[in-house]
């Protein structure tokens, strides 16, 4: 499996999973704790995730919750006009995601201001220029599952067979990014869209078989309503069941873990990593 992937020109190592640092500028987002408006929130976030442990800093100016209103890219692009440049001022070696279904969004942040990686949470269903354009800017791609939008999501969640459907899903994608020159892909299998909360286990549950794919793998469970719901709880108490289900996805070959809370999620790096020194 290739455990690397280009961060502009240079090479960042994933055979020791890395955490990416959710920093959402939006006054919307599901879960408040993520939410930062003011220069000075957008900035300490920004520095928080580097200081926590995090190697990625994954920006977001449109929520994707299914009761959001969706914003156009160029909505977008004044929300990360503000944001962007006070990031790269006071952390200019810092590697930027940008979370964004819109291929003249992902253009702008990485033309303009050196966003390292793609996330699209649309697997190029959204903006149909998303793969061309990603494969033009030759930047490192997180390929994620979802139908509908978010919007329209939740009533998407039938399949014939949630796992084979899935694979066959990043097969046909995966052929597709290849053929226009896209290699340097992550999967994303999506959790929390367009599933139920017991599809969102048994996805869980099978994650071990996106290995087949040899590329690395993204896991984005913080929070989650498959957390919160799960336990009868909210997303504001569901640190605990995301480290747990964090844990798991370590166990079972994530190699980057998209969360809210940084601290805790490279403490599970670590302690997973001093286990695995000892073979028994």
């Amino acid at each position: 499996m290739n455990k690397t992937i280009n961060i502009k020109g240079e090479l960042l190592d994933l055979s020791s999973p890395v955490v990416m640092g959710i920093l959402n500028v939006t006054p919307d987002s599901f879960y408040s704790g993520s939410r930062k408006e003011s220069e000075a929130e957008i900035v300490e976030r920004a520095r928080e995730i580097l200081d926590q442990g995090g190697q990625i800093i994954d920006i977001g100016a449109q929520s994707t919750r299914p009761s959001s209103t969706l914003l156009s890219a160029k909505e977008e692009i004044e929300r990360l006009s503000f944001a962007l440049p006070l990031i790269t001022h006071e952390l200019p070696d810092a590697i930027l995601s940008i979370d964004t279904f819109y291929g003249d969004v992902a253009r702008f942040c990485v033309e303009e201001h050196g966003v390292a990686i793609i996330n699209d949470i649309s697997g190029g269903e959204m903006d149909k220029t998303m793969f061309p354009v990603a494969a033009q800017l030759n930047v490192p791609y997180v390929l994620m599952h979802m139908r509908g939008t978010p919007q329209t999501m939740n009533d998407l969640t039938d399949y014939d067979d949630l796992i084979q459907d899935i694979f066959l899903y990043f097969s046909r994608k995966i052929v597709e990014l290849h053929e226009l020159g896209l290699n340097d892909i992550i999967i994303d299998p999506g959790f929390g869209f367009s599933k139920t909360i017991d599809q969102n286990y048994e996805l869980m549950a099978a994650l071990r078989g996106f290995s087949i794919f040899e590329m690395p793998l993204l896991v984005g469970i913080s929070r989650k309503r498959m957390i919160a719901n799960l336990l009868d709880t909210t997303p504001a108490e569901s640190l605990n069941g995301t480290t747990i289900l964090n844990t798991f996805a370590l166990e079972n070959g994530a190699n980057i873990l998209r969360v809210h809370d940084v601290k805790e999620a490279v403490e599970a790096v670590k302690i997973m990593k001093k286990l695995k020194e000892y073979k028994f």
